[in-house]
């Protein structure tokens, strides 16, 4: 399975809390729900089109606790929840026992997450998808198991908060695979992880060796 990552941002990095108030408010977060103004139809129909895409669901503590106390409850033919509550559900967590997890179709990935994401990538199908969740982004940064990020990048800095490249990321290389922009300004891009980082130089060179 692939492992894609859609995740929200503003211009400075932040992604914490971008649904409401009380959704992630640690740390003293004061700006929870910035998101929410930006809301459009266009940011809508690439959500749909994301989750049409999905085979099982990776997410950590905080963001299965929000899931699960939400899209349960949704029912009809809605697009985000059908896919959440009909397919598995891998759980990172180090506190929540497989006892606690309520939600259909839910199960705990186990203390070493790196090896069981390896195995998990090995199986045949679609997506394995991670949508917030940013304790876990880190992780599977530092550990290159990220194939591609869908990143979602609003048009409002806060200054503070959760970030998605926090300090000591490790360097990758990535390929922008497409792009478009809402109507209210956020900018969607899809990026394909590419190993290293190639680099190069500006330099001139010396006019000695030139000569």
């Amino acid at each position: 399975m692939k492992l894609t990552v859609t995740t929200f941002q503003t211009l400075d990095g932040v992604m914490q809390a971008p649904g409401g108030p009380q959704e992630d408010p640690s740390n003293g977060f004061e700006h929870g729900g910035w998101l929410v103004p930006h809301a459009d139809p266009d940011m809508g129909t690439f959500i749909d089109e994301t989750f049409r895409s999905a085979e099982a669901f990776l997410l950590g503590r905080r963001t299965y606790e929000i899931f699960a106390a939400h899209w349960p409850k949704v029912g009809g033919e809605d697009p985000v929840a059908n896919p959440l509550n009909a397919l598995p559900k891998y759980v990172a967590s180090r506190t929540l026992r497989q006892e606690d997890l309520e939600w259909a179709g839910s199960s705990l990935l186990g203390d070493d997450v790196p090896a069981a994401l390896a195995e998990l990538k090995e199986r045949p199908g679609g997506e394995l998808q991670v949508h917030g969740s940013a304790g876990l982004i880190q992780t599977l940064l530092r550990e290159g198991l990220i194939d591609e990020l869908r990143l979602l990048t609003f048009p409002v800095v806060l200054g503070t908060g959760k970030r998605l490249f926090e300090g000591g990321a490790v360097p990758a290389g990535v390929r922008l695979t497409e792009s478009r922009t809402t109507s209210t300004g956020t900018v969607i891009a899809v990026y394909a992880f590419e190993g290293r980082p190639s680099y190069g130089s500006f330099a001139l060179e010396d006019s000695a060796d030139a000569a």
